[in-house]
Parts: structure tokens; C-alpha cells; sequence
């Protein structure tokens, strides 16, 4: 009999890895989300996060882009980004919450520390889950991925979403829980908590180690 489970390690073929949100626009202090804060509130509500993210999380996402890539298994993202200059196609939320990163803009680019190559896919959404508002599944079928590991910004929102999708549409979902942020220590426990019965949960190191392993 067939034992079912998600805690399984990835097979090379087939998996890939995808960074969600790590652009500008949220990742940088001038980038759209921070610009028109104060440095005072930018660093009440938002200090810890960057901490987090120049200390551990981007370095984390670095050694994952890294460890995919010399094993030439697909690694894509995801970045907020509409596909008009005045946002008119956003989705209904994001016109609600003021999220407009135009067509084209500094803001939808990914930081400069995670660059994507020539060959490397950037899907452009225009809602919380990239699986709602792009063809991802579509390529990621074509590609022949069946195991997605997720890392990325915001653990609770974004990221949350795209494991949710992603799992209902039939992936194995690996989170890996130190290369994903949100805005407080308390927000990202609850969310890796909320979310570990839709993905296998483990640690950047694991990863690697597990991928350092793999033979074509």
C-alpha cells in the first residue's frame, strides 16, 4: 500500500524553487510600501523586519538561489507588479489597499542581492496569491515541477497564500521557515504554525544539506 505524505525530499527533476515578493517595492526602505514614512515610524513598525531580513533571511535566500542553481533545478519569482502603468487591472483588494506598482517600475523589480538571470522566470501578479493572478501553474506543469519549495515576504500574507494554492493544485510544498518574513517575531510563529499542515516545514541548512545530496 501507498503511504502518503508531504514530508518527502525533493527529487531534482522535478522541483524548483520559488521567491515570493522579495522586490523592491518590500524589500527596500525607499521602496513604495516605506518611501512616505517618517524614520521613526518606518523604524516602530518596520525596524525589526529589515533586521531580519539583512541578518538572516535574504543571506538564507542567497544560499537557496545558490544551491538551486548548481543543480540546474528551476528557481522562478514572483513580484508585485501591474500590468498597466495606473494599476487599473489589480485586483479589487489591492485597489482597496493602495498597492500600485506600475508596469515597468524600479518597485517590481527583485533586489539586486537575489538578481534573477537571463533564463530565470519573473511572474508579475496583481494579488496575494501568484496563483490566482498569473499563468504559474500552467509553467510550472510545462516545466515538469511537482515539488515547490517557497521562500519569501510576507510569511503571513503572500507566502501563506501561495503554499495554500499551491498545495490545493496538487504540489508538494517545502516553506522554508528562516527564508520567509513578516513584520514581527509573534506574526511569523503563528503563521509557520497556521500553514505547516498544507507544506513540509524545514530550515535553510536542512534544505541545502538535503539538496547537497541529490545526484542528477
Amino acid at each position: 500500500m501507498t503511504v502518503l505524505s508531504r514530508n518527502i525530499p525533493l527529487e531534482q527533476h522535478q522541483s524548483g524553487l520559488l521567491f515570493i515578493d522579495v522586490q523592491n517595492f518590500a524589500a527596500k526602505r525607499d521602496g513604495g510600501e516605506f518611501k512616505d514614512l517618517s524614520d521613526a515610524d518606518f523604524e516602530k513598525d518596520y525596524g525589526w523586519f529589515f533586521e531580519q531580513m539583512q541578518r538572516q533571511v535574504v543571506p538564507n535566500m542567497q544560499k537557496l538561489q545558490q544551491a538551486f542553481r548548481a543543480k540546474k533545478m528551476e528557481v522562478l519569482y514572483t513580484t508585485i507588479e501591474s500590468l498597466t502603468l495606473d494599476g487599473r487591472d489589480r485586483s479589487l483588494d489591492y485597489k482597496i489597499t493602495g498597492f500600485n506598482v506600475p508596469k515597468g517600475s524600479w518597485d517590481g523589480k527583485v533586489i539586486d542581492e537575489l538578481e534573477p538571470t537571463d533564463d530565470e522566470i519573473v511572474f508579475p501578479k496583481s494579488s496575494s496569491s501568484v496563483f490566482v493572478s498569473t499563468h504559474i501553474d500552467y509553467v510550472l506543469r510545462n516545466l515538469g515541477v511537482k515539488q515547490l519549495v517557497i521562500s519569501g515576504i510576507i510569511t503571513d500574507q503572500c507566502v501563506e497564500s501561495a503554499i495554500r494554492d499551491a498545495c490545493d493544485l496538487g504540489y508538494l510544498v517545502t516553506q522554508v521557515t528562516d527564508a520567509c518574513a513578516t513584520y514581527s517575531q509573534s506574526r511569523h510563529d503563528n503563521s509557520l504554525n497556521t500553514i505547516k499542515g498544507y507544506c513540509r516545514q524545514v530550515t535553510t541548512a536542512q534544505l541545502i544539506d538535503e539538496i547537497d545530496g541529490l545526484n542528477a
